[in-house]
């Protein structure tokens, strides 16, 4: 079994949505850059193995809680070269996406930050996100089609140059070698693509795909995230994952700490106070002390290879987890600091995959 890994969502403020409320910045700073890589510079020295960066086409809603967000590719783009070791992994939803201009993304984010991108695929059926592209709502059927069919495409493009398509000769004048292209001639449900891709073979061979079981087929995702209300239900999940063929399953924690000057139940009764908020369904909820988090996630690495961290207060937890949390969980040796040089396959033990298109 692969090392228990840690990563962080680093959306916003928070996953409560009157997160903001108790953050350590002004509100006009939330957009910037410099916000950007301050919380992803903090989440690698704590030593987290990726932060994650969600998304949706879905403009901020009415209400004292108007939030914003910029692309999460390119959040994720802006802070590669001032980071080494995270894992960063945009979500990117396949619903309205081009498959040809995600793939290409997605692969200039593996060059940017050498080896270390990653993709959560997801859907966004709501009638808000197809009026925001003034399309019409699709059905489910499509939706799923296009997720699957994308995350195929994808995948194929990537596959589309050998790994030594480039040859770089200045004294021929030959950038790369024409024979190692290879068209994709993908015939989807509701999409073709010919190819090859406009971006070299990434440098992890193809970027990690990170998906939930049920929404795409098991053998296009390499890491699945499942989610449970309790120890019991989330066995239950990663034992479903893992029987479908995911090669890593992790966890979605939702996470509020105990800190000295307010408890984690008086953090989130203040916030409810303001906006009462419930859970994602079906998802797992910590309240408690450092001590009890790191006993909680000890006990789910038995189970799982990972977990995601979606902190109440992000300025607020990501300090109590670089302090208090990450220190004992890697002395303990239960999650081990990502290496400089290693891609975020190595951290996951994930192989680099065999190009399927070149070995035809």
């Amino acid at each position: 079994m692969s090392e228990f890994v840690l990563g962080i969502e680093v959306d916003g403020d928070g996953y409560h949505p009157a997160a903001w409320r108790r953050a350590h910045h002004t509100q006009a700073q939330l957009l910037t850059g410099a916000r950007s890589r301050t919380v992803v510079a903090a989440a690698e020295n704590a030593g987290f193995t990726f932060a994650s960066f969600d998304d949706s086409p879905i403009g901020p809603a009415d209400g004292p809680d108007i939030a914003g967000r910029i692309d999460a590719v390119n959040r994720a783009a802006f802070v590669a070269g001032t980071t080494s070791t995270i894992g960063l992994v945009p979500v990117i939803s396949t619903t309205f996406a081009e498959p040809f201009h995600t793939s290409s993304q997605l692969a200039t984010l593996d060059y940017a930050s050498r080896g270390r991108a990653g993709w959560i695929t997801t859907r966004s059926p709501e009638p808000e996100a197809a009026a925001a592209f003034g399309v019409p709502v699709p059905s489910e059927s499509k939706s799923a089609a296009d997720q699957r069919d994308s995350v195929r495409v994808a995948q194929a493009l990537w596959d589309s140059w050998d790994d030594d398509a480039v040859i770089r000769d200045h004294a021929t004048g030959r950038f790369l070698d024409r024979t190692k292209l290879h068209y994709v001639d993908f015939e989807g449900e509701n999409f073709s693509v010919k190819g090859p891709s406009i971006v070299p073979r990434p440098p992890q061979g193809r970027v990690v795909v990170f998906g939930r079981p049920g929404e795409v087929p098991a053998d296009l995702i390499d890491v699945a995230i499942v989610s449970g209300t309790s120890p019991a239900e989330i066995r239950a999940a990663v034992d479903d994952a893992r029987t479908a063929g995911a090669a890593r399953v992790i966890v979605d924690v939702y996470v509020a700490i105990d800190l000295d000057t307010a408890t984690a139940a008086q953090r989130i009764a203040d916030l409810d106070a303001h906006t009462p908020h419930d859970l994602p369904a079906g998802s797992f909820g910590f309240s408690g002390t450092p001590t009890e988090l790191v006993a909680a996630l000890t006990s789910l690495a038995d189970v799982a290879d990972g977990a995601r961290i979606h902190p109440l207060v992000l300025d607020e937890d990501l300090r109590t987890l670089t302090r208090s949390v990450l220190p004992p969980l890697i002395e303990s040796g239960v999650v081990s600091r990502p290496l400089i040089g290693a891609t975020l396959r190595d951290h996951l033990g994930l192989d680099r995959p065999a190009n399927l298109l070149g070995a035809r």
